[in-house]
């Protein structure tokens, strides 16, 4: 698929760090450019932006595309969705798209960044139902511990609304597995509560989740890293002792996730 070089805008959104690159690993995230800010950034932390064919009316629809698999060109945006709204509201992002996508009569849906973060926690919690199907998802606080101690955990995550002391003991077991006591390292709180959980896994009171393989961290990695930069820095951060992977071990070149166009 072929994206065309973003063209930066002047806009005075502020830039994003980059995230650090996994230890050991020899692949690098390719990057791209949001049109918004004009700043570079890993591929897997920002969001596509995709065109719908062509309308009767002759124009075509801006939609959020959560995984960058759709057809045809595309533009990158960087920002939170409250950057993105003021962006809008502004009319910021409707020059930026008509630099992105030449020629093409374009409609900016209102409620694009509702559309963007539906989008996006529906790719996380796809992706999390997958992993379970596939019986690399673990449920349950006792199961978890019990595979945790064992070493048998590459990523740990807890709902937005779990008990602090369920969620430090489930921390200890996973730093006990890995013999990591005392760096702190801890499971990712994820923006989704038990409730939102239990629904899309289809199972009652989902409070904690594990993945027992690191190549399945790596694929939920990509949709969890989007959807959390998207929500912005307000919303739950990453354990502080883990920054290279979600919470994920760090993974080993052969475990690193598929990048694709």
């Amino acid at each position: 698929m072929r994206i065309p070089h973003n063209e930066p805008l002047d806009s005075g959104i502020s830039g994003r760090p980059e995230r650090p690159k996994i230890p050991g690993s020899a692949s690098v995230d390719p990057e791209r450019k949001c049109i918004l800010s004009g700043d570079n950034g890993a591929r897997d932390d920002l969001l596509r932006l995709a065109i719908s064919p062509v309308k009767p009316d002759g124009t075509c629809d801006v939609l959020p595309d959560a995984l960058a698999r759709a057809p045809g060109r595309g533009a990158w945006i960087g920002v939170s969705r409250g950057e993105l709204e003021t962006a809008i509201a502004k009319g910021k992002l409707k020059g930026a798209l008509a630099r992105a996508f030449k020629g093409a009569a374009l409609t900016i849906p209102v409620d694009l960044p509702e559309r963007a973060e539906v989008a996006l926690r529906r790719a996380f919690t796809d992706r999390l139902g997958l992993e379970m199907k596939s019986g690399r998802l673990l449920t349950g606080s006792d199961r978890i511990a019990e595979n945790a101690r064992m070493g048998k955990v590459s990523w740990l995550g807890h709902a937005a609304d779990a008990g602090e002391d369920g969620s430090r003991k489930l921390d200890q077991a996973w730093r006990v597995g890995r013999e990591e006591e005392g760096s702190g390292l801890h499971g990712v709180t994820l923006p989704l509560d038990r409730a939102a959980l239990s629904v899309a896994l289809g199972r009652d009171n989902v409070v904690h989740l594990a993945l027992t393989d690191r190549e399945a961290a790596a694929r939920l990695d990509l949709p969890l890293r989007r959807l959390l930069r998207f929500l912005g820095p307000k919303k739950p951060e990453l354990g502080q002792a883990n920054e290279h992977g979600m919470g994920a071990e760090p993974a080993e070149p052969a475990a690193s996730a598929p990048v694709t166009n």
